[in-house]
């Protein structure tokens, strides 16, 4: 396939997949009339509720990011050196 067409397809796929996003609620029952209870009363759960979101989100990102950095530094090249023979191939 020619990269024109797939990137056609890839913009086609992600529109759609844009397109027929729909909201959700990614809480509880119980944890959502808490924090709307809690926030209809002047309180800061919600705050703090959405601090250990992004808490749970960051987490696996930097696992990975250390991951990434510690194999980086024990597993590139350092100083090599290629000794390559001077003398024509024969590839019968």
């Amino acid at each position: 396939m020619k990269a024109s067409v797939k990137t056609l397809i890839f913009s086609i796929m992600f529109c759609m997949a844009i397109i027929s996003a729909k909201p959700v609620k990614a809480q509880c029952a119980q944890c959502a009339a808490t924090v709307e209870t809690n926030t209809k009363n002047g309180g800061n759960a919600a705050r703090g509720l959405n601090k250990g979101i992004l808490f749970l989100l960051g987490a696996p990102y930097l696992v990975v990011a250390v991951g990434g950095y510690i194999w980086y530094k024990n597993y590139r090249r350092k100083n090599v050196s290629l000794e390559v023979r001077n003398e024509k191939l024969n590839l019968n």
